[in-house]
């Protein structure tokens, strides 16, 4: 099963792979931006999640091979590679296992390192909707707020939500499977995964999610690796700052 994206303008391929619980038209805005740039982009949902295909597997290795799937599919070679979050994760995978396929990658808000659990509580209000109650977006919202306060962390994960068929929603992500496999999303870089082209490594200046600590981890993997901070950005950077996202991406690609 081949993977579904969204293919925008023409040129080199880029292909961008959003974070968990996220999917590709996250990345639509940047996507047609980067596009204007003579870029074919790929915005891609990853499996279980989005508009792509779900599968009991749910591991970086499998999500590395759809990416090699996809790829071969579209004939796709010496491309462009940004990922954000857990997409980040599949996309240094990517780029170390399949060094000959890309030509620059970007990683967005994550480092190599092994991350704890963090994602209960938008599991847990994910579970609570109710969809033989819950008819409307705003309905589901109030639901989702007793789990997670953050309003802009709502907004994105109601994107999720979708007209099984006429008054019945439902959520595009497969949750049980991605409940299941959570301490996957976390999982670490094996040690000896290096990839020695050109990377940028962006973070939000508001984000814990690169430390002063990681830049070691990193260097270890990603030796040409450059690290940049966006300002005024938390974990969801492209979304929080899209304009200086949008510029450090084209200063180093271009």
């Amino acid at each position: 099963m081949i993977l579904h994206s969204n293919i925008l303008g023409e040129g080199k391929p880029f292909v961008i792979l959003h974070g968990f619980l996220g999917m590709s038209d996250n990345w639509k805005t940047l996507g047609r931006k980067f596009a204007e740039q003579r870029f074919e982009v790929h915005l891609v949902d990853q499996r279980n999640h989005g508009r792509s295909f779900h599968d009991a597997i749910f591991d970086y290795d499998a999500l590395v091979e759809d990416l090699k799937s996809y790829c071969d599919t579209h004939n796709l070679k010496d491309i462009v590679l940004l990922g954000h979050s857990m997409g980040g994760k599949t996309a240094m995978l990517f780029a170390t296992e399949y060094p000959e396929l890309v030509s620059k990658l970007l990683i967005a808000d994550i480092a190599p390192r092994f991350y704890p659990i963090h994602h209960d509580a938008i599991l847990n209000g994910l579970q609570a909707l109710n969809f033989d109650e819950i008819k409307t977006r705003g309905a589901a919202d109030k639901v989702l707020a007793n789990y997670v306060p953050e309003f802009g962390t709502r907004q994105f994960l109601l994107k999720n939500l979708y007209w099984v068929e006429k008054g019945q929603l439902g959520l595009r992500v497969n949750l049980a499977v991605l409940t299941e496999n959570v301490s996957e999303v976390g999982e670490a870089l094996p040690t000896h995964a290096r990839f020695t082209k050109n990377t940028l490594f962006l973070r939000g200046d508001k984000s814990e999610y690169i430390s002063l600590e990681d830049e070691t981890i990193i260097k270890r993997h990603f030796p040409e690796a450059k690290i940049e901070t966006i300002k005024n950005a938390g974990h969801w950077l492209h979304a929080e700052n899209p304009m200086d996202f949008y510029e450090a991406v084209i200063n180093f690609v271009n």
